[in-house]
């Protein structure tokens, strides 16, 4: 059976979700916002995760922009969950899945590295 899960309380899963990643690796990380969305684009509704911006590797003259955004899609994950602990992992993995896309790391090494 599917987790039931509120707004909320999905955001403050992805917060403990960002905490619980190193230090060594938000290191790594400049101007990156994750959000939270209900929905990911009509397009991929399977979609759990998605970055939006240029990977750190294909960088050139970056200074004064928006921050890139990576967003953790709340109604696809809940139902492949069955338990809070495992919504909590699964949104952790997607966490640091995209953040690893703003590291220029692509979706094949992802997987290798158990992060798909």
């Amino acid at each position: 059976m599917p987790v039931d899960m509120g707004r909320e309380e999905f955001e403050t899963v992805v917060d403990a979700a960002c905490e619980s990643i190193p230090d060594a690796f938000w290191d790594q990380v400049d101007n990156l916002v994750v959000l939270v969305e209900d929905d990911p684009p009509p397009d991929q509704p399977d979609l759990l995760g998605l970055y939006d911006g240029v990977p750190v590797t294909e960088r050139d003259d970056y200074a004064g922009v928006l921050p890139d955004r990576a967003f953790v899609f709340r109604n696809p994950t809940l139902p492949m969950c069955s338990t809070p602990e495992e919504v909590a992992e699964e949104v952790r993995v997607t966490v640091i899945h995209e953040i690893g896309h703003y590291l220029g790391i692509d979706d094949a090494h992802l997987d290798d590295l158990g992060w798909a």
